[in-house]
């Protein structure tokens, strides 16, 4: 069994989360609950849950405000962290930049049942929760152009400079990056998920199975179809209705 917490000011949405959570994810057992941050931070320190499932706005504050608290006393959450949440643009884009799982309300039971398997693969790898303290420097900062990503792998969860990543790589459902001074990495996420992710940094989708950073684009040749040449002197292929756009990219670099 998972131990687990739930936190949320609404008793309805508790019971609501306890009723999915019996049908859909019976390996979850819910050990307590709390209703603010005051209760939430006194809940989590005496029982210690494997997982806390978090809302976002509570009476009193946020659950952020939690994690700090909890970080401040005892350096940082050792439970992994389900955010629960009405759909908040920024929060959102927060918690996919610190690869934390999240629940949007109404919670779908499909979406629940995707978490949980997660959460089973995530429990044995010995993570350091340095994704949680990456979460909260990007909403102290309240700044929307994240400067690093944590990246979960089969072996845990890596943080990267954003502007160290040279290029992504698709393979069938997952993501290989590559990256200066590291060695490949595969994620299990599509390349779509990163190229919405990574747009905004200066990447460009070029084909359908690559997304590169700019900044590291070398040479763009014209012959054999059209190729591009990367820092890691990859040669990347161009698809026909990509070229255009990255010739007017090019002229503005």
């Amino acid at each position: 069994m998972i131990t687990a917490l739930l936190i949320d000011d609404d008793a309805n949405l508790r019971n609501g989360m306890k009723s999915l959570l019996e049908r859909y994810a019976p390996e979850i057992k819910i050990i307590g609950e709390a209703d603010s941050v005051k209760t939430g931070i006194e809940t989590m320190q005496l029982l210690s849950p494997e997982v806390v499932f978090l809302d976002i706005q509570l009476g009193d504050g946020t659950g952020f405000d939690i994690l700090e608290e909890i970080a401040n006393k005892k350096g940082k959450s050792t439970s992994h962290i389900v955010f629960i949440t009405a759909h908040e643009q920024y929060a959102v884009k927060a918690f996919r930049f610190s690869a934390l799982d999240f629940l949007l309300k109404p919670v779908d039971p499909e979406e629940l049942e995707k978490v949980v398997v997660k959460l089973k693969n995530v429990l044995h790898k010995n993570d350091s929760y340095a994704h949680i303290d990456l979460l909260l420097e990007n909403i102290r900062k309240k700044v929307d152009n994240f400067r690093r990503i944590a990246l979960s792998t089969s072996d845990g969860i890596h943080l990267f400079e954003i502007s160290d990543i040279i290029r992504c790589e698709s393979e069938d459902n997952y993501t290989k990056f590559y990256i200066k001074n590291s060695k490949p990495i595969l994620i299990s996420k599509t390349l779509k998920e990163y190229e919405d992710m990574l747009t905004e940094h200066g990447f460009e989708r070029i084909h359908q199975s690559h997304l590169i950073n700019l900044s590291y684009l070398k040479s763009y040749i014209k012959k054999d179809g059209g190729y591009v040449v990367m820092a890691d002197n990859s040669n990347l292929p161009i698809s026909q209705r990509k070229k255009e756009r990255l010739q007017e990219l090019l002229k503005t670099i």
